[in-house]
């Protein structure tokens, strides 16, 4: 029977690899190792700027630890989505700290850089064709939306790292890609079930967030014909059936169905049984195929220039009913703003109270009680840095004494500032512009692969 063990230490590169973990991992035998190093959970900034989240110490210090046991274990690394957003500059990036770590320590080995960062012509070419698809929920784009944007990426499937493997490489740095992408694709290449690779994949993403104790940091994937093991990397954690499957509420829409670029993993028909003390195996998914092969697109652009405040308020009348005091003091500074013949066009001005509803959009239930303090935070985004600053210091007194209601009589109340000064100019603000999929006639067709041996 064809089966394959991936070795995944860690949800993110440069979060700090548990090396006792890794070590114990290692001695199970691993067919390979597979690290995602990617994510938009920080927002569209790491794209727009084509830059890394994770400081590159400890980056260098997870490859290390990832490095030394692929060349002295003799099997392929994989990581996917390099450098946080996964630009080209990224994954070139990632491929100078490999080169740097191999040359400290004497090693060789073939590397492979994937690229899949896409020029503006390209998709405007597809646009053209009807090859560009909206997602539910993805904002109006058109043809020029493209070349708006400073950087995109079409989100990778298995099959460039697969290619990359036949071609004999065995260190692999992907731009964007999809999580499970980069962990599904050598037991895709070995034989083992199409299902149960995906699910498999989709199960350890996040390393032992599957498991009860995330200190295991890493979990082991067996993949075979029928199904999938997952254990994690610590004899003091454990993967069960409530953990195993609960992770499928996790950044999921619908649990029972997950999109890949080649299909579609279907899972309400999967079994979870425990096998020992710290192993739980599954079986029972399913795959259907995609009529269509397609790329999710991720764009960035800038989004104007901001200035934020936040004052500090432990007012009772305030903290009573947030939302009026947000209304009025909005409504006040504007009209001063028209005054000044500042068009409103230009600017933006957001409020979040943390404390009512700054996280939870919406007023709390009738039944909560009013928040003791609240933590005011303005932010001004504008066209340019100097309107945003101008509009914040506008609104500087308005938040150290505004009151409740715009009554005469009203004593002025009295708030606080954190920080000194306090407007702090945030320089240039970005937006994601696609959420949007792109048809391609072969996995391969929008990706470049590089390959080189240090």
């Amino acid at each position: 029977m064809n089966t394959c063990s991936v070795l995944m230490p860690i949800g993110g590169l440069g979060a700090g690899i548990n090396k006792e973990a890794f070590d114990f991992g290692m001695a199970m035998n691993p067919d390979a190792i597979a690290v995602d190093a990617g994510s938009t959970d920080s927002g569209p900034a790491y794209l727009a700027t084509a830059t890394c989240k994770v400081p590159r110490m400890t980056v260098k210090a997870d490859l290390e630890i990832c490095v030394q046991g692929a060349v002295e274990g003799g099997i392929p690394l994989f990581i996917g989505s390099c450098g946080t957003c996964g630009t080209d500059n990224l994954v070139d990036w990632t491929g100078d700290i490999v080169a740097e770590i191999l040359a400290e320590h004497g090693w060789q080995a073939k590397i492979a850089k994937i690229y899949s960062q896409q020029p503006a012509e390209t998709l405007e070419r597809k646009w053209d064709e009807g090859k560009i698809h909206a997602l539910e929920g993805a904002p109006e784009i058109g043809r020029g939306t493209f070349a708006d944007c400073s950087n995109i990426v079409a989100v990778l499937g298995v099959e460039p790292f697969i290619e990359a493997v036949q071609a004999g490489a065995q260190i692999i740095l992907a731009g964007r890609a999809t999580d499970t992408a980069v962990i599904a694709a050598y037991p895709i290449l070995k034989g083992c079930d199409v299902a149960a690779s995906w699910h498999g994949a989709k199960t350890v993403e996040c390393g032992a967030q599957c498991a009860d104790k995330e200190d295991g940091m890493g979990v082991l994937l067996t993949v075979d014909e029928t199904g999938f093991y997952v254990r994690p990397l610590l004899p003091d954690a454990h993967c069960t059936p409530y953990t195993v499957s609960s992770h499928l509420m996790y950044e999921n829409t619908d649990p029972w169905r997950l999109t890949e670029p080649s299909g579609t993993m279907v899972t309400h028909k999967a079994v979870y049984t425990q096998v020992d003390e710290f192993t739980t195996y599954v079986t029972g998914s399913e795959f259907e195929p995609a009529e269509q092969y397609t790329m999710k697109l991720e764009g960035a652009r800038p989004n104007g220039f901001q200035n934020i405040s936040l004052v500090g308020i432990a007012n009772r009348k305030i903290c009573a009913d947030p939302e009026r005091w947000i209304r009025n003091i909005t409504a006040f500074g504007v009209a001063k703003l028209d005054k000044l013949g500042i068009d409103p066009a230009t600017y933006h001005i957001d409020f979040k109270a943390y404390g009512f509803n700054a996280v939870l959009a919406g007023a709390p239930p009738l039944d909560a009680p009013p928040p003791r303090e609240l933590g005011m935070l303005l932010t001004v985004t504008a066209d340019t840095q100097e309107l945003a600053t101008r509009v914040a210091k506008l609104y500087q007194p308005l938040l150290l004494h505004f009151p409740t209601d715009m009554d005469e009589r009203e004593q002025l109340p009295s708030f606080a500032f954190p920080f000194s000064p306090a407007d702090c100019p945030r320089g240039e603000t970005h937006e994601f512009t696609l959420y949007h999929v792109v048809d391609v006639d072969d996995p391969l067709e929008l990706v470049r692969i590089a390959y080189v041996t240090v």
